[in-house]
């Protein structure tokens, strides 16, 4: 089972390491502080634990055609898991037309807040993957060492026809 390691690994501290071990990994000044690395152990977790991994990973291989990003659900339950989440605030309910109110609004940003809260790592970062904000990209494509999007106005403009 996929396993998430956040700000570990460091040696600044351990004093009872001899000089040849402390040589053999890396330094950091900060600790490692937002350091994600994934460790694979066949044998972690619980029946439970890993017939819900695999599950996670046969839903995002049955809609990978349809939902790219991966949701981060294993990093997700596993947070969830360690802390022992439980969504104690209710759901608000709005219906169409209705007016939100200040109560309503207060209560769905508490209940959100207490999730993201729950997700966030000891070292005060959310890891994830941050495959969201793809949509930047177009207009930094280059072709010709010139962005793609100067060509496009410059064939709209100077168009011979």
């Amino acid at each position: 089972m996929w396993r998430l390691k956040v700000a570990e690994g460091g040696n600044n501290n351990n004093n009872n390491m001899n000089v040849k071990e402390k040589k053999a990994y890396i330094y950091s000044t900060n600790e490692f502080v937002g350091r994600q690395i994934w460790e694979f152990d066949a044998e972690a977790g619980s029946q439970e634990e890993r017939a819900e991994v695999e599950a996670a990973r046969s839903t995002f291989y049955n809609n990978r055609f349809h939902l790219k990003p991966c949701s981060d659900l294993l990093w997700r339950m596993q947070f969830l898991r360690e802390k022992r989440f439980q969504q104690t605030i209710p759901q608000v309910k709005v219906e169409d037309g209705e007016v939100i109110a200040c109560e309503k609004a207060t209560t769905s940003l508490r209940r959100a807040v207490h999730f993201f809260s729950a997700l966030q790592a000891a070292d005060g970062h959310w890891p994830a993957e941050n495959a969201g904000p793809l949509f930047f990209l177009p207009p930094l494509v280059s072709m010709f060492g010139f962005p793609l999007h100067v060509f496009i106005f410059i064939f709209i403009f100077f168009d011979p026809i």
